[in-house]
């Protein structure tokens, strides 16, 4: 049975249709990248998903579903005195859950980040720190709003390796927003292409044809091909 099931997603906000009609599902254990320019409504069909606006429709999850979300943009005061550990208290998750999240996101002395000030963190430690979040309380599926940026490539490249780690190693369904052509191609099992309405679905290697690219982004867009080591 599907995870998840879309249909006839439609979003209306300020008297505009941000999405028309949208009709996907997808399958425990898969992982959906969701493309599209700028505007198109990527966020807005999370944001949908996750309850948090109005549509109309249908939004089918599977039961017992415990969801997962790193937003597009988490910014940070460097004086926020706000520790880890105290932007952990936030959730609802044991201690022992907490230091198995860190520990899945590389931090081999959970202790040791734990004690530190949020604000201090380098942009791959904050990221890194928000996806241990979104794991604590032993989630099923995740949701990633471009969870690189603001990070420079290296620390993309191991944020992006450790995504496909924790899906391989624990099943889970994953659905991420992305810019990166060569991670949809590498990480994902389907794509979603969305510009308000959903222009394909599928296979990266079948769904992202020429034509689709070129409704997508136009004749001259620039999409971003960062060279991801296997």
């Amino acid at each position: 049975m599907p995870i998840l099931t879309v249909t006839d997603l439609t979003v209306e906000l300020n008297h505009q249709i941000i999405l028309d009609h949208l009709n996907f599902s997808l399958e425990p254990g898969q992982t959906l990248a969701v493309i599209g320019p700028n505007g198109a409504g990527k966020t807005v069909l999370f944001k949908a998903l996750l309850g948090l606006i109005p549509y109309s429709g249908q939004v089918t999850w599977g039961q017992d579903i415990k969801i997962g979300y790193v937003p597009q943009r988490f910014s940070v005061e460097t004086d926020l005195p706000l520790t880890v550990a105290e932007f952990f208290s936030f959730k609802s998750a044991t201690p022992d859950q907490i230091t198995h999240s860190l520990n899945h996101v590389g931090f081999a002395s959970p202790a040791d980040i734990l004690r530190l000030r949020l604000g201090t963190l380098s942009g791959g430690q904050l990221q890194r720190v928000l996806i241990a979040w979104s794991l604590a309380g032993i989630p099923n599926v995740l949701l990633f709003d471009e969870p690189t940026t603001g990070v420079d490539i290296s620390a993309e490249e191991s944020i992006y390796n450790l995504l496909h780690r924790l899906q391989t190693d624990h099943h889970l369904t994953m659905l991420l927003i992305s810019h990166d052509l060569q991670v949809v191609y590498r990480y994902a099992d389907h794509v979603l292409c969305l510009n308000k309405e959903g222009l394909c679905f599928g296979p990266p290697k079948t769904a992202l044809t020429p034509k689709t690219l070129s409704e997508l982004f136009g004749e001259s867009a620039s999409i971003y091909h960062h060279q991801h080591q296997v």
